[in-house]
């Protein structure tokens, strides 16, 4: 039986070349095909917004399930699959997790595994491991433990941005930066939990911002927009490489400008990700 049958053939290829590198980097327990190529919602398409030509293609979204053995091991079995996943046409999102770990928030009802292990589609299996029966939360549930996140996560991002603004305004332009990358992921990290009760496990903007792309088109293209203006790419860049080279390393540069720029969009950032998760949040019942 052919699992991917709704797929385009390119596609279907793309998606079994994906699985044998994952094989081959992870060899994990589990390999679940999840998000819109899973249920057949994938969008590849180009707009035009403002007179500037946009494109938005849906991810290979895999959920790779590990040992527990291999939990100090998720972060460069995630960069090592993407990395040799570099060259397909569609983008490869690989979330490596241990079973434990997996199981852990199936019990306490988080969305993202739930809905990944309802929609998903199994592409790989040893057989050794076994999901737990996931909690189902009410829909008061759902919506306190959404507002909880909202309420640690969403602060903290706006304190980041303040500070950001008040380095700013003292001429430590690296301290902004780094302040300005913590908000960011503040800010994806809100949205996240609000939406799907998951954020990655990295400190990585890049992987935030792929997972934004599946709650809010205006989120997703923020940052890196258009994709080929390599000012854009750079003002990321520099947020991307905030979080360490911003504090430790001497050669890490951001002008005054660049901080402004940045500041504007994150207050930009700030609005989406309240508005979003405000409405989220009113919409459980």
């Amino acid at each position: 039986m052919n699992l991917l049958s709704h797929l385009p053939e390119e596609k279907q290829k793309e998606i079994l070349a994906a699985v044998e590198i994952i094989k081959e980097e992870a060899n994990p327990e589990k390999i679940i095909l999840f998000g819109s190529h899973a249920t057949g919602k994938w969008v590849d398409s180009s707009y035009v917004e403002d007179g500037i030509k946009l494109s938005y293609i849906s991810d290979y979204d895999f959920l790779v399930v590990l040992s527990d053995d291999k939990k100090d091991q998720e972060t460069s079995i995630a960069s090592h699959i993407e990395n040799r996943c570099n060259d397909f046409e569609g983008i490869v999102s690989p979330a490596p997790h241990t079973i434990s770990y997996i199981n852990h928030g199936l019990s306490f009802g988080q969305f993202f595994f739930i809905r990944i292990i309802n929609e998903g589609i199994l592409l790989y299996d040893t057989g050794n491991t076994e999901f737990v029966k996931p909690k189902i939360l009410t829909p008061e549930e759902q919506k306190k433990k959404a507002q909880d996140y909202f309420d640690l996560w969403f602060p903290n991002g706006d304190d980041f941005l303040t500070g950001a603004n008040f380095y700013l305004t003292r001429d430590k332009y690296r301290l902004c930066a780094f302040s300005l990358h913590q908000a960011a992921e503040n800010f994806y990290a809100t949205a996240l939990l609000v939406f799907e009760g998951y954020k990655p496990t990295m400190h990585g903007l890049q992987k935030m911002r792929n997972y934004s792309k599946h709650l809010s088109r205006e989120l997703y293209t923020l940052f890196l927009t258009p994709p080929e203006d390599a000012h854009q790419t750079h003002l990321f860049d520099l947020l991307k490489r905030g979080y360490i080279e911003a504090r430790y390393k001497p050669n890490y540069n951001i002008t005054r400008e660049e901080c402004e720029e940045l500041i504007a969009k994150l207050t930009q950032m700030k609005e989406i990700v309240k508005r979003i998760c405000t409405e989220k949040i009113q919409s459980i019942k």
